[in-house]
């Protein structure tokens, strides 16, 4: 998949190729089989990286993954990784993406991430500051022109990795990807140059995360999100029992 300025319905953001796919694969893939257009946005190519022979083979990985999610999008922006910072360039470089594809909803990282990757922390600072610069107004120099776009709802994710901790305290809940898990393993594994086979163990702490989550809401999978904003309903009878 590769960059497409027609609109979005969902946006993903991470801060590397792979980021997303670990933790809203299942997600992306199940929007995408009920024909949302689903965009997905990396900061940086994610390299250097130890076994990865340069960019280009991230890159096409990433390419690879996003084919099997079935997403329309991807694009890759030039912000360096290891020294992700949030500036004001990162903040204007990601909205002008929200501007181009005007999504209804922006998913990306919701917290720290101990003894992983730093620049997660900051990808969660540029969407949050990005979602908000895509709406303002009287700013059409530093956007290229490209119209104000409001985000109607903005989601937080957490790596399959990452223990739920004060998350339960959040406006959390839970989606079904029972029928796409193994679709977001097998996008996962397109990662050969993170994942070698010496790795395997992450894809069954992937799976045994997904299946936690999902257990604990009635599924036989699941990834779990926080809505910057309390879920509000006008049918509690429809939001309780209504199930695709």
């Amino acid at each position: 998949m590769t960059s497409d300025d027609a609109p979005m319905d969902v946006v993903a953001v991470g801060a590397h190729p792979d980021d997303v796919e670990i933790a809203c694969g299942g997600t992306l893939a199940k929007l995408a089989k009920l024909g949302y257009r689903v965009g997905i946005v990396d900061l940086t190519d994610g390299e250097p990286t130890p076994l990865s022979q340069g960019p280009e083979q991230r890159l096409a990985e990433a390419q690879q993954a996003a084919a099997v999610l079935g997403v329309a999008a991807r694009v890759t922006l030039d912000l360096p990784n290891r020294r992700l910072f949030d500036t004001f360039e990162a903040r204007v470089a990601l909205a002008k993406v929200l501007r181009r594809w005007r999504p209804k909803v922006v998913i990306g990282f919701g917290d720290k991430t101990p003894m992983a990757s730093p620049d997660h922390w900051q990808a969660m600072q540029i969407t949050d500051a990005a979602v908000f610069y895509s709406r303002l107004t009287k700013w059409d120099n530093v956007f290229d022109g490209l119209p104000p776009h409001a985000v109607s709802h903005q989601l937080y994710f957490r790596l399959a990795f990452e223990p739920p901790a004060h998350w339960m305290a959040q406006h959390c809940f839970t989606q079904d990807i029972s029928d796409t898990l193994e679709q977001k393993l097998a996008a996962v594994r397109c990662y050969a140059s993170q994942f070698p086979p010496e790795k395997a163990y992450v894809f069954e702490r992937i799976r045994g995360a997904a299946v936690l989550v999902g257990s604990a809401a009635g599924f036989a999978a699941g990834e779990m999100f926080v809505s910057v904003r309390p879920l509000a309903t006008t049918n509690l009878m429809h939001l309780l029992f209504h199930k695709l």
